[in-house]
Formats: structure tokens, sequence, C-alpha cells
């Protein structure tokens, strides 16, 4: 038998995903939150002349006949995706809101001044104190290496070698930082920390400062009973000045304010319960509403523009449209996701996290009819306000262990019955992680004691030797 040997053309059909640049900048709009969409939408709005923010409540029916007009218009070989875009002559941005842009007027509330800086503090205290000018150059070095929770960083021999002077005359100067508030600032290390607020407080208690000076460690590890035999006095008495040492403060200036730290949460989803029934707002009215500047658009209708011109109108357009087409499906799918959560959910946000059901992305995904990655992106970054806080969409989902009645239930409900369980515990008898396990198995909860050791420690809850009064 023998072969034909040539050349031979196939026509073959295949099927492919091709990661267009649209397709991608609608994945990273979909996984943006709303202050992170809002920077966005401002960077494109600079890059984009055919893109405007509208100031108005709506687009006057002409622009929106000229829009259906393109259409009709004269056929370009250009591959126009914005005309299909607005061929329903519909709203060319978001959907119509009652009113975005509102004339700013400001009240006096809105330029409170901030809190003072540990900082600053420091620095007006010591401007009402009494020193000669050498100490207060010194000071005010002193205080400008102090950190945010209140500790000296470098040494008295350092500071005296950069500025040029004597170790006492730094120390003294040191000494009239320590001085001031909050007690115990200026420190270099925790034990001189706790011994300034001791002074401040006028305890002379001998045992108190012999185990902030020799048994901070051993107080940290609850090994109480190790102290009280080396020290020659009762376990009680080590109680009694752990109790006092957990009123002190071991970071003294992490309670003022710090503009770098300041962190604020703008959900994403408002969740309002109304007669019953869970109302879903997308907060998202902070994104400019966007529109097509019409005389760019009128570029395409000159007979006498150049192929030049109208490719790179053509193309401003194109991205102009996919942008708001972008924005208008990130809402919707938000909405959806959301919707079916709120459904999945609904104990939890009646009742509390307790009634948190085990979820994952591939349940939503299904109901909603999207792809897993798709909730992954939408529920990424974002926040929702609901009746019981505000939570990120993550918590939403939830691992979860099994029960004797068939059901799962989720880690988060279990994290919150077990903070319940410690803190109805007999202190002088606390419980360990078996007998703990052991409640969960009376309630039909099937968990193991290292289960329960690692949710302890993800709540930071001590162990029991930590927990034990005498």
């Amino acid at each position: 038998m023998a072969m034909r040997m040539g050349y031979e053309l196939n026509v073959v059909q295949t099927q492919k995903l091709i990661m267009t640049p649209e397709l991608r900048q609608a994945i990273t709009i979909l996984q943006l939150s709303s202050l992170e969409l809002e920077m966005y939408v401002e960077q494109q709005l600079q890059e984009n002349p055919l893109l405007e923010v509208r100031e108005g409540e709506d687009l006057p029916e002409t622009d929106q006949d000229a829009l259906a007009g393109e259409e009709s218009g004269e056929k370009e070989s250009y591959d126009i995706d914005w005309q299909e875009y607005f061929h329903d002559s519909s709203d060319l941005g978001l959907p119509r809101q009652e009113k975005y842009w509102e004339q700013n007027e400001f009240s006096y509330e809105q330029f409170v001044t901030r809190s003072p800086s540990l900082l600053e503090h420091l620095l007006f205290q010591l401007g009402l104190s009494k020193c000669s000018p050498g100490q207060r150059a010194i000071a005010e070095y002193i205080i400008g290496n102090i950190n945010s929770n209140g500790y000296l960083n470098y040494s008295i021999e350092e500071i005296a070698e950069q500025l040029k002077t004597t170790p006492g005359e730094t120390l003294q100067a040191l000494r009239l930082v320590q001085s001031f508030d909050p007690p115990g600032v200026g420190a270099r290390t925790l034990q001189e920390c706790l011994q300034l607020q001791l002074d401040y407080l006028g305890i002379k208690d001998n045992l108190v400062h012999s185990v902030v000076e020799k048994y901070l460690p051993d107080l940290a590890e609850g090994k109480y009973n190790r102290m009280a035999q080396a020290l020659g006095v009762s376990v009680q008495d080590i109680q009694r000045v752990a109790d006092l040492l957990k009123t002190l403060d071991p970071k003294p200036g992490r309670n003022f304010s710090n503009f770098n730290d300041n962190r604020y949460i703008i959900p994403d989803i408002v969740l309002n319960k109304v007669d019953n029934e869970y109302v879903i707002l997308i907060n998202d009215v902070s994104v400019p509403r966007l529109t097509i500047n019409n005389a760019y658009r009128d570029v395409l209708n000159q007979f006498k523009s150049d192929s030049k011109t109208k490719k790179y109108v053509e193309y401003k357009l194109n991205a102009a449209a996919w942008l708001i087409r972008s924005i208008e499906q990130r809402r919707l799918t938000l909405y959806k996701v959301t919707k079916c959560l709120v459904d999945l959910q609904r104990e939890f946000l009646d009742y509390g996290v307790k009634y948190l059901k085990p979820l994952n992305l591939k349940t939503v995904a299904d109901i909603v009819g999207l792809h897993e990655s798709t909730v992954s992106r939408a529920t990424s970054n974002k926040y929702i306000q609901t009746p019981q806080g505000v939570f990120a969409m993550k918590y939403f989902f939830s691992s979860g262990l099994g029960n004797n009645g068939g059901k799962a239930v989720s880690a988060e409900s279990i994290k919150k019955a077990m903070q319940e369980i410690v803190a109805e515990e007999d202190p002088a008898n606390p419980l360990n992680d078996q007998q703990i396990a052991d409640i969960f198995k009376r309630r039909g909860i099937k968990i193991s004691r290292r289960t329960v050791a690692k949710y302890r420690d993800e709540l930071g809850i001590p162990p029991i030797r930590k927990r034990k009064r005498y």
C-alpha cells in the first residue's frame, strides 16, 4: 500500500480564552475596592480625553438621540464596539442617582484638629519645663529618638557622643523627659518602663520591684509556683503582684495618634434591614459618574477627518465604553454575590456569629452562575456593613466541622462558643484543651484537642497555667 505525500490545508474550529486588554481591565476593576476604584477612574480620566465627569443628573435628550443615530451614520472599516454598547439609547454612565455632585458646604466640625502625637505631647511639656538651653537641646534630641511605643532607641553613651556632651548631662536630660506624661516614657527597657510607672504611682512594695527586676519572663509564662519558691512568698502574693503589673502599660506611647497609622474602612456594600428584609446598597457614590465627551464623537462624523485622527478617537472611544461597561458589570456582580451571601447567611445576619454557616466559593459560584475565580475577585478587598458590624466579605466564607446531626458548624461559630466557655470557667480551676473538646463533643460537635489549641491561639486565649487564679 503506497502512501501519498504532500501538503494539505484543513480548517479546524477551536475555542480558547484570549485575555484581551478589555477583559484584563474588567478583571482589575472587579477586584478593586470602592476607594481603589475611585483612584482608578481618576487615573483613566487623565489618560482618556473622551471621558468626562457628568455633573448633571441626566443627559439631554438631544445627546441620547445623537448617540442612537451614530449607528445609522457613515459605515466605517473600523470595529466600533462603542456603537453596540449605546445602540439602545441608554444612559451613558452609571445608573441614575438622585444627586452626585453637590455644592461643597463646610462647617467647623470638618476642620477639627487631630489629637497630638507623642512627639508633640512631649515637646509641649518640655516647653513648660524649667531647664537650661543646653539641657533643653539634649532633651529635644532624646524626644526625637523615642519610638511610637514610648521607648528610647539609643543609649546614654551614644547620645552623649552625638551631641558632644557628658554622660552625666545626658542622663540628667533623660530623667527630665522620663518625668513627663505618659508615665514610663523614655525608658530603655521594659523593666525600666515598669519601674518608672511604679515610682509615679508611689508603690514601694519590695516584692513588686523584685519581680520587675528579675522575674518578668517567669511571670509572663505563668510560673507562679517557681517564683514563690525563689522569693520565699506564697503563690497568692505572686498573684497579687501579677494583678498589679497587669494594670501598668508596657507601651506607654501607643495611646497617642500617629498620622500614618490611621486606617479607615469604607464599606463597599451596605446592608439595611427594612421590614424583616435586607436591602443591598452598593456603596460607590464616591466614584465619579462617567460620560463621553460629545466634541470628540463629532470628529467621527466629519467627512474631512484624516484616518489617523479617526483611529485615535475610535480607540479612545472604545476604551471609554469598556470602562463604563466594566464598572456597571462590577456593580451587578457585587449585587449578585451579596444577594447570595444574604440568603445563605441569613441566620448570621439576624442572630450573630454563633449562627455563621460554613461556606465556600464553589457553593456561591454555582448559585450565582459565575466562576469561582470571579467570586473570589468580587469578594477580595471588599467590606460589607451589616447589622452585626462591618466585616470583610471573605469573613462569610468559613470552614466548618461536622456535628452529630449531619450538618456542619463554621469555625467562627466554634471560636465564639469557645470564648463563652472560657469566660464562664472557674478561674481557680480552668479548663484544659481536652476538657473544652469534651464540652463540644457533648454539644454534638466533633473537634480534636489539637484543633481546640489552634483556635485558642488564634483567639489569643492563654493556656491553662496563665489563666489559673490562686
